[in-house]
């Protein structure tokens, strides 16, 4: 492991002349351009996924740009494919690497989960088999990915729909020792914790309290978003408000691993009306800060 990221402090060295992601944010969408481009918005940050804005121009990259100088960013890729053991393709990890020069992100993060095979990307975020040879390879993508990017990122647990019988750890174990091995970060989704924990069977609060023996600072931001209930399965859609026992999980979150970490309000399907999308970030905003000032009081 390179020397420059063995530790997770030594990283967020590398994150100095960004705008630091605080608070509560919600995901950029297209369909809201014109909301932001009208006039300020009341949000203190937002995240984009990385892979709409490769382009050297375009509107999109136009308006982040220009966003750039008055939101804090974050950047959530969804097509790295970290796991992928065929396919991984260093063109994009480049091209993530120009964006962020350019952008100066607070924040850079990817997806726990493969994507690619046999020269074809399969645009999902695919799970992977939770066992050591994976492991190794996750981490040695990590480095790979750091030391061109000369910055740490965080990696996000997923939702899934299969676990594999041969798997060695949980995806909370898997990931506790990528950011051991690598200093990288976490992203907690606490949507992907519940829908693995109905679909699975698996305990969502024992992960957190996992994370939480982490070295402080390891969960670099949270993800909250609406999923769908199809039977006996739970499908993450990100089509709608939050579910009540994902902000009771929160909650937990906030209590366990403490309350200023970055949380941001996820919706990609069936997109509503911005101020929708600001309701969901205040209820998360007012929720840290009262659990901050009972634990003070």
């Amino acid at each position: 492991m390179p020397d420059l990221f063995a530790t997770a402090e030594t990283m967020r060295k590398h994150d100095a002349g960004a705008a630091e992601v605080r608070g509560t944010g919600i995901g950029l969408r297209s369909r809201h351009y014109k909301d932001f481009m009208h006039a300020p918005v009341d949000i203190a940050w937002l995240e984009v996924h990385s892979e709409n804005y490769f382009g050297d121009g375009g509107y999109d990259l136009h308006v982040l740009q220009h966003l750039r100088s008055d939101y804090a960013v974050s950047l959530h890729g969804v097509g790295l494919g970290l796991g992928s053991a065929q396919g991984f393709s260093m063109a994009h990890l480049q091209r993530l690497q120009q964006l962020a020069d350019r952008i100066q992100p607070g924040l850079v993060s990817e997806h726990l989960c493969w994507g690619a095979i046999a020269g074809r990307h399969l645009n999902d975020l695919l799970p992977l088999p939770l066992i050591h040879s994976a492991l190794d390879l996750v981490c040695d993508r990590v480095d790979l990915s750091q030391n061109l990017l000369k910055r740490r990122i965080l990696l996000e647990n997923v939702s899934t729909y299969l676990r594999f019988a041969g798997d060695d750890m949980s995806e909370t174990e898997f990931l506790s020792q990528v950011a051991r091995r690598t200093g990288c970060g976490i992203l907690l989704d606490v949507n992907n914790l519940y829908v693995n924990q109905c679909n699975h069977g698996e305990d969502a609060l024992e992960a957190i309290r996992q994370l939480a023996a982490l070295p402080p600072g390891t969960v670099g931001e949270m993800h909250l978003a609406g999923h769908l209930v199809a039977g006996d399965c739970l499908i993450d859609n990100h089509g709608s408000r939050v579910d009540e026992k994902v902000w009771e999980l929160y909650r937990q979150a906030c209590r366990l691993l403490g309350t200023g970490i970055p949380t941001l309000i996820e919706w990609d399907t069936d997109i509503p009306a911005l101020d929708v999308l600001l309701g969901e970030a205040n209820k998360a905003e007012q929720c840290r800060i009262s659990l901050a000032e009972a634990s003070h009081a």
